[in-house]
């Protein structure tokens, strides 16, 4: 039943509209689930070696292949000393080179005492399972700095 108001709208008998509605779509859609929301879990994060890192573990390589001296920087035979490896990494005295050189240094005074001033003096005063010890340790840090 509808009765005209004085603003001149018309009412809609609501019973009347949901029959006509319903006559209209008899079958509604079920209604749509709700959407699951996704949590992505944040990507791990990837480590890109740094220059010191790089230089310290070729040099260790280089150890590895060639030999490990005493007492002179390269041994007839190929192998040596500290210093020696490193310059065969870096390939020139540059930034990783020096770098490296300072916290290999670093890390041999933690580990044997502060009297060591140079790499070499080290180096020639040591077993090699210690001077070994001392490149894993620093390449480690160098790791863990991401350096």
């Amino acid at each position: 039943m509808t009765t005209r108001t004085a603003n001149g709208f018309t009412t809609i008998d609501q019973d009347l509209y949901a029959q006509a509605f319903q006559l209209l779509d008899p079958t509604p859609e079920p209604a749509a689930p709700a959407p699951v929301p996704v949590i992505l879990a944040a990507a791990p994060a990837v480590h890109r070696t740094g220059p010191v890192e790089q230089t310290l573990t070729d040099a260790l390589a280089f150890l590895d292949t060639h030999g490990w001296a005493k007492h002179r920087l390269i041994h007839p035979e190929g192998a040596r000393c500290s210093i020696g490896a490193l310059r065969a990494a870096a390939g020139t005295r540059n930034a990783a080179y020096r770098d490296a050189g300072n916290l290999l240094l670093a890390e041999a005074r933690r580990q044997h005492g502060k009297q060591w001033q140079a790499i070499p003096a080290w180096n020639d005063h040591h077993t090699g399972a210690q001077v070994r010890g001392v490149w894993e340790a620093a390449i480690r840090r160098a790791h863990h700095l991401n350096i």
